[in-house]
């Protein structure tokens, strides 16, 4: 699809902002990295070959009796006794870290937090479980909770301001309305009340935050609604007969999406740091799940074992600076008063 002149006038100055560029394709580099982080790291070889036949345990189960164990159980790939008997009849391809975010390693040099050594890279948490793999593992759902988050309301809330400021009037006091009395509420402290009556899951902790989140957008996009809809243009289509869900989506909407890009970046972050600070104060993640907000709760528990602490908090301002460096640029290249 080929980009309109202003369209590209702005890619060309969000590329002419290096740092917000480069920061870009950092982030998506690692973004892309850590989708497959089962191949990255996993307490599972990626393929099997045994008796002539390929297996592949990173996609489907088997039983110790598949390699010729002895009881019908999920095979452990790390057990030595299973690891000999497939590499007797064959071999296995293991990834580059032999854990996964909730794998123990039984075979620790000294009692957990164990520092880092050859096996474990960035050392283990309280419980045994790999850092660098719950950092990968953490780094993937923590971005796709914020993606999700931001889709859902930004959808949500341009499609309320749109309404509001198109139309105007009633329908535009009461809104206005629901939003004052809505976004009074404490909002950490009910989140902390939901959470701590449902049990959290991933899609529970997305709908709670998305009950609060899609308000950021709606006073924006309702402001750029109310500007355009006394246009020229705007009351000559409506006296032609276009509907007016063309009129907002196909004639308005692109201009108020211009003030709306500018918040997404940052509304990502904001999902971002919602899921950790929820992780960290335990009203989070389901207990075991590959959270940041749950390492950094570990690294304050365990002020002795400073690789955990250092390690998410690298991890933590190194996904927050690039996002607010691409929110920079893309406000910059938006910016109207930049336009030629």
């Amino acid at each position: 699809m080929k980009l309109s002149p202003l369209n590209q006038e702005r890619w060309q100055r969000f590329k002419k902002n290096r740092r917000g560029f480069f920061s870009l394709w950092l982030f998506l580099a690692l973004f892309t990295v850590t989708l497959g982080a089962e191949l990255i790291a996993n307490s599972a070889p990626i393929i099997v070959k045994y008796d002539n036949n390929l297996y592949f345990p990173v996609i489907q189960e088997y039983s110790e009796l598949t390699f010729g164990g002895d009881f019908d159980v999920a095979a452990d790939y790390r057990d030595p006794y299973i690891a000999e008997l497939i590499n007797q009849s064959g071999w296995m391809l293991w990834p580059p870290i032999r854990f996964d975010y909730k794998t123990i390693n039984y075979d620790l040099p000294s009692p957990a937090p164990s520092p880092p050594s050859a096996e474990n890279w960035l050392g283990t948490d309280d419980q045994g479980r790999d850092v660098l793999a719950r950092l990968i593992y953490g780094f993937r759902i923590s971005v796709v909770f914020g993606l999700i988050l931001t889709l859902l309301t930004t959808v949500i809330g341009v499609a309320a301001g749109a309404i509001q400021g198109f139309y105007g009037g009633k329908i535009d006091l009461i809104g206005q309305r629901l939003l004052e009395v809505w976004s009074s509420m404490p909002t950490l402290f009910v989140l902390i009340i939901i959470a701590s009556l449902v049990p959290p899951s991933f899609w529970i902790l997305l709908l709670i935050l998305l009950l609060f989140g899609w308000m950021t957008l709606v006073g924006v996009v309702r402001a750029e609604f109310l500007r355009a809809r006394n246009l020229d243009y705007v009351l000559a289509a409506q006296s032609m007969g276009v509907s007016d869900a063309t009129l907002m989506f196909r004639h308005l909407l692109p201009n108020a999406m211009v003030a709306t890009v500018t918040f997404i970046p940052f509304l990502l972050v904001g999902g971002v740091t919602s899921l950790t600070a929820l992780d960290f104060l335990g009203f989070g993640l389901p207990p075991g799940s590959a959270s940041l907000g749950e390492m950094v709760s570990q690294g304050k528990n365990n002020l002795h074992a400073p690789w955990i602490g250092i390690s998410v908090f690298i991890v933590l301002a190194l996904l927050l600076t690039l996002l607010v460096f691409v929110g920079e640029a893309v406000r910059d290249a938006v910016d109207p008063n930049k336009t030629r």
